[in-house]
């Protein structure tokens, strides 16, 4: 299954770029954010991330659902 993009939007809502995986994993949870969502965004934990575009780049393989 993969995450829509508006289910993405909705669990960074309110983040502040540039951002780490781990700091937008812990705001999509807070968001109440799915648990696969927060887990796939933490799993990217190398990368920062300059913007939203960043995020949707990043997890352009697992976008795709309803």
């Amino acid at each position: 299954m993969g995450f829509s993009v508006t289910d993405v939007q909705k669990a960074l809502k309110g983040a502040d770029y540039p951002a780490s995986a781990e700091e937008l994993a812990d705001l999509a949870d807070s968001n109440g954010a799915p648990d696969d969502l927060v887990e796939s965004l933490r799993s990217k934990d190398s990368q920062e991330f300059d913007g939203p575009d960043d995020v949707m780049k990043a997890m352009k393989g697992e976008l795709g659902g309803e």
